[in-house]
């Protein structure tokens, strides 16, 4: 899957592996309300690698979880969605809206093979300090760069530039975040 070739989605230990990730994200999402330890203990199971403070409202659902690597400082509200067959790579510090989806993976175009199991697969990374807004959508083989905002309701079907505001279907960049853009909040935390 992580090569980009086709592969044989229907194989039984594709299947095996989602009904185990099923299980692992039900777990998860009937966690919420137990210490934070805990719920990352169940992530920690699921996914590759998890970061510190890495949080998911319910509903939460992933196809496999061991093609997901989470940073630290992670939130995503409501009822995301992760399709990791090709892998997905999130940073540091970035917030996801209600029900983004990120799907990584493609069926065969033919429907012939299509019928018979065909997808492939590209990676989907996102940078550190990214905001990605509520009903987005991120494609196969995108990359969104570092300190970008993804507005409600986008497609992102290529490529994002750093520090970028982009929105649409299919996104594209309405303008870059500049200094004009800083508010002078600093945060309980400063």
């Amino acid at each position: 899957m992580l090569t980009g070739a086709m592969y044989d989605d229907l194989t039984s230990e594709l299947v095996e592996a989602r009904k185990r990730t099923v299980m692992l994200t039900g777990e998860y999402n009937d966690s919420f309300g137990q210490p934070q330890a805990a719920r990352e203990a169940i992530l920690r199971r699921l996914l590759r690698s998890v970061g510190t403070g890495c949080h998911f409202e319910p509903t939460f659902r992933c196809e496999f979880g061991f093609n997901i690597t989470v940073g630290d400082r992670f939130y995503a509200n409501f009822d995301c969605v992760l399709l990791d067959g090709g892998g997905i790579t999130i940073g540091d510090d970035v917030l996801f809206g209600p029900r983004v989806g990120i799907y990584t993976s493609n069926h065969a175009i033919d429907p012939d093979e299509r019928a018979a199991g065909g997808c492939y697969a590209k990676p989907v990374t996102i940078g550190h300090r990214v905001w990605v807004g509520g009903d987005v959508t991120i494609n196969q083989g995108v990359t969104i760069g570092d300190g970008s905002i993804v507005g409600s309701g986008s497609v992102v079907t290529r490529p994002v530039p750093a520090g970028v505001i982009v929105a649409g279907n299919p996104a594209r960049v309405l303008r870059k975040i500049t200094e004009a853009d800083r508010t002078g909040f600093r945060g309980s935390s400063s």
